[in-house]
């Protein structure tokens, strides 16, 4: 006999359930909900003739209505008997409204289900009586369990299918049980079912009389998820500064945990800003007080400046403000994520320029294993630590999920790239960067997980070393990488347009090139630099700019016959006509490096493949897509 109890947090006023369906392909997912709506009388005579029609079509339960076409609306899901899109469906008991998310099972739709998972407050997930606990549903409970779901309802469905089996449904919910126990789950309620047939869901089932919890409906009617928000800390993120004349302004937004009454003292999370509220204003008239979940505009005593994305809250419980912050983010993107690459983060009512600064780990949600990574791929989940362009008020994921929950949007296609939930802020002062405080190459590299290099390219005019500076700079590019190239041609066409090719001015040429490739490290740039500088004290005055490991010298070592052969400027034809001279290589001298740090065969075509060695003695060296070790 199996008894689920009662359910707990019983009150009289149930409110609006925000809760989806996930597990499973195949698990019944669609069709539960489909009962649900069926048993509901939700359904209107003409629905239910195209719902008949349909499911002669597209059906899978022989001459039966499918109820799962209710909520596969797309064609491709019908045609494949498979959700893919999200679906939202509203229905309502005597006792209770409900919104229901019908999330797809697949893996390749994870992030279609983590859409679904982090607007509800409770889970319902479906197991295939038959199949038992399956990859798909670890995944989806580790899921729900990141995205601050902490009740669960275990349906084992298709109970029918193992004639009603006790022994069936207890060995599964203990297979269940002993995985979820790490998942810190406030409550699992198991109920065996057939969505299919409606044993146990609306109405309970006599062919299950060893089972004597509620039916699925009576637990979702009397089940409380609230997560207590007005008790929690305030927080209010300002929407919208609302100003309708010159003798209002107020401060539009909804308060998302916590309450506030008039005469409370409130803080300006940013700029750490203080005042009283003056008045609480809501469409039907002012509130002497407000709570969780209160769409308000309020007005303070004092004018301070608050914009859209503000964050007020009470002065004794502040929100967190740190521009460092650790993560768990799932990715959600066709292209993976890599680290130093920049985003939008939306948090709240805020958009401030984040950027992935190291993996701590991946999590495989098969094993819940923590293992090793330098990039996140699709559906994947890691632990992140991220820098934000500016300090950004926030609190850990498991205090708030509404000041605690984040997008990344990718800046080039404006795609959601990965959903986040903080962890914790790496940085717990709180403070904003000080005047005094000196903001240098160590400070503005940090944001983009690079330490400041020059890498300076030198060789014969028609060695390929320009090429090679431009495909590493592509490859750098490509990673996530900030940088700045410079070439000789560029320089002349500005800066040294007033040189000559005497020695003298190649020497003062270079000179310029060194102090501009220093401006550019000083913004935290890996700085590609081109020129044949051909005298090597003047490459190493160069080097004397920068601080040791900030300079690194490629020799393109190319013979003068296959310079002379490439001859792409013109330079060595025309010395050969007598019309210029001093060409180094030539008549011209050119001073071979004595100890370059990377020398390249520059008779090679194959520029990428030279670019590669470049790209990797970087990483060997640690300039790029470091860890936090090197972060003063």
């Amino acid at each position: 006999m199996y008894d689920a109890g009662t359910p707990s947090r019983a009150r009289e006023d149930r409110g609006l359930l925000r809760f989806l369906t996930c597990g499973s392909v195949d698990d019944g997912k669609s069709t539960l909900i489909g009962r649900l709506l069926y048993d509901s009388k939700l359904i209107l005579e003409d629905q239910l003739s195209a719902l008949e029609k349909d499911s002669r079509k597209h059906g899978t339960t022989g001459e039966d209505i499918d109820l799962a076409l209710l909520v596969d609306g797309l064609e491709a899901e019908r045609e494949q008997g498979i959700t893919i899109d999200v679906a939202y469906r509203f229905f309502t008991t005597g006792r209770r409204s409900f919104i229901v998310a019908d999330t797809p099972g697949h893996e390749q739709y994870t992030r279609n289900m983590a859409t679904g998972a982090s607007n509800s407050d409770l889970a319902v997930i479906l197991i295939d009586a038959r199949k038992g606990v399956l990859v798909q549903t670890k995944r989806h409970s580790t899921i729900c369990s990141l995205l601050g779901i902490r009740d669960i309802v275990v349906a084992v469905n298709k109970i029918d299918l193992v004639d009603f089996d006790a022994a069936v449904f207890e060995r599964i919910v203990a297979e269940y049980s002993a995985f979820a126990a790490e998942l810190g789950f406030r409550s699992i309620t198991a109920i065996p079912m057939s969505a299919r047939f409606g044993d146990n869901v609306t109405s309970r089932s006599d062919k299950l009389d060893w089972y004597h919890g509620p039916t699925l409906v009576e637990f979702l009617e009397q089940v409380d998820v609230d997560q207590d928000r007005e008790g929690k800390p305030f927080r209010f993120p300002v929407q919208w500064v609302n100003r309708p004349n010159l003798d209002f302004r107020g401060f539009s937004g909804t308060i998302v945990s916590g309450a506030v009454a008039v005469g409370e003292r409130l803080k300006v999370a940013v700029s750490g800003k203080e005042s009283t509220v003056a008045r609480i204003v809501t469409a039907d008239g002012d509130l002497p007080r407000a709570i969780a979940g209160q769409a308000v505009t309020i007005t303070l005593a004092d004018e301070i400046d608050i914009a859209r994305g503000d964050v007020l809250a009470k002065p004794e419980a502040p929100v967190t403000l740190t521009d460092r912050l650790a993560a768990h983010v799932l990715w959600m993107s066709a292209e993976p994520l890599l680290i130093g690459r920049s985003y939008l983060m939306r948090i709240g009512t805020q958009w401030v320029p984040a950027t992935v600064t190291a993996i701590r780990h991946k999590l495989d949600v098969n094993t819940r294993a923590l293992v090793a990574g330098t990039k996140l791929d699709l559906n994947e989940i890691g632990l992140c630590e991220l820098t934000t362009a500016r300090p950004t008020a926030l609190d850990p994921y498991a205090d708030n999920r509404d000041t605690g929950a984040f997008i990344l949007v990718d800046r080039f296609t404006n795609q959601t790239a990965a959903a986040g939930m903080v962890a914790g802020a790496l940085r717990q002062d709180g403070a904003a960067i000080d005047d005094d405080a000196a903001i240098d190459k160590l400070a503005r590299a940090r944001l983009k997980n690079q330490k400041p290099t020059v890498v300076w390219f030198t060789g014969l005019s028609g060695s390929g070393k320009s090429a090679v500076a431009k495909a590493v700079e592509r490859r750098l590019a490509r990673e996530g990488q900030h940088t700045s190239l410079i070439d000789a041609d560029a320089l002349r066409r500005g800066l040294s347009r007033d040189l000559g090719f005497s020695d003298v001015d190649r020497s003062e040429n270079i000179r310029r090139a060194g102090e501009v490739a220093r401006l550019a490290l000083d913004a935290g740039l890996i700085v590609l630099c081109a020129f044949v500088s051909p005298f090597a004290a003047d490459r190493a005055k160069v080097k004397a700019l920068f601080e040791p490991g900030e300079f690194i010298e490629i020799f393109v070592d190319t013979p003068i016959d296959t310079c002379v052969r490439r001859d792409p400027k013109g330079l060595y034809r025309r010395a050969q006509a007598g019309e210029i001279d001093n060409v180094p290589g030539l008549d011209g001298v050119y001073e071979r490096p004595e100890a370059a740090d990377l020398s390249l065969n520059g008779a090679d075509e194959d520029t990428a493949r030279l670019a590669d060695r470049v790209v990797a003695l970087l990483r060997e060296r640690a300039r790029i897509q470091v860890d936090e070790g090197w972060v003063i």
